[in-house]
């Protein structure tokens, strides 16, 4: 029997065309500290170099696609054979029970709901799902369950890492991703905790109601006519006012936040900011000149 058998040499992929590279160029992943959470839980499974291997996958851009459901993940990556791995990546979900305790529990803390629809993820939200006895994020390797087509008995092979690391950046630009992985859409999160909210404002509404002595009032409809709601006329001249450069560049796409998996050779906000001054000074420009 040869020395080497059972041995593979190591294997070279093939160059991804239009491939998703991360946006980290060497160092950590993920700017946010959920996204290094992320990493940082998966590290904390003792998977060693088997999860660093897909650095290199990852900033290459080797993975050609990504889909993040509730509950898994699904991408294809561009390995050493000319048909792209296929990877799956199924995340431990919250039972319904478990996510109500969790919305009920969130909803005593006002500022934690307004940071969450601000697209911010409070670092104490940890705490919140401790008190709901639930953990925000997945807490032992057993809740995730991840399958790769490539040959490689590994797990996570590089694959399957460099797809973790992608994820990672996803969570700088939308926390709610990690709730969707857990179990639970942002649409479903809003909708319950505003179920929560109707619960414990009903005892408080019966008693007013009782105490006025009617549970309801007829309201005044508003006016269809807008300028007559405002006591305003329609003006035919438009008055532009005082026209300047915004002080915020490109303040409605910074409020979009950064573009899904983005695949350019340049980051997405910064290319456009300088795109956006420059055509507030152009338009500013033009406006004087009349």
């Amino acid at each position: 029997m040869s020395p080497y058998y059972g041995y593979f040499p190591p294997s070279k992929p093939k160059e991804a065309k239009g491939g998703i590279k991360a946006q980290s160029k060497r160092g950590a992943f993920g700017e946010s500290w959920w996204a290094k959470r992320w990493i940082e839980v998966l590290s904390g499974f003792n998977l060693g170099a088997r999860l660093t291997r897909g650095r290199s996958y990852a900033r290459s851009g080797q993975v050609l696609a990504v889909e993040i459901g509730v509950g898994a993940i699904s991408a294809k990556v561009q390995g050493s054979r000319s048909k792209p791995y296929s990877v799956t990546i199924r995340v431990k979900t919250l039972s319904p029970a478990e996510w109500s305790t969790v919305a009920t529990v969130l909803s005593h803390e006002a500022g934690h709901v307004a940071a969450l629809l601000a697209g911010q993820m409070p670092q104490a939200l940890e705490d919140v799902f401790k008190k709901a006895k639930v953990s925000l994020f997945p807490s032992r390797y057993e809740d995730l369950m991840t399958e790769c087509s490539c040959p490689d008995w590994s797990n996570p092979c590089k694959h399957i890492a460099a797809v973790y690391f992608l994820v990672a950046e996803e969570f700088d630009r939308d926390p709610f991703l990690l709730f969707k992985l857990r179990g639970m859409t942002r649409a479903g999160l809003i909708e319950m905790l505003q179920d929560v909210q109707v619960e414990d404002d009903a005892p408080q509404a019966e008693a007013h109601a009782q105490k006025s002595g009617s549970a309801s009032s007829a309201r005044e409809p508003l006016p269809v006519d807008c300028g007559a709601f405002w006591g305003q006329r329609a003006q035919e001249d438009l008055a532009l006012g005082e026209v300047s450069v915004p002080a915020v560049k490109a303040s409605l796409v910074c409020r979009l936040g950064a573009f899904p998996f983005w695949r350019g050779q340049e980051e997405f906000l910064p290319a456009l900011e300088a795109l956006y001054e420059a055509a507030s000074k152009r338009g500013l420009a033009a406006i004087l000149e009349e």
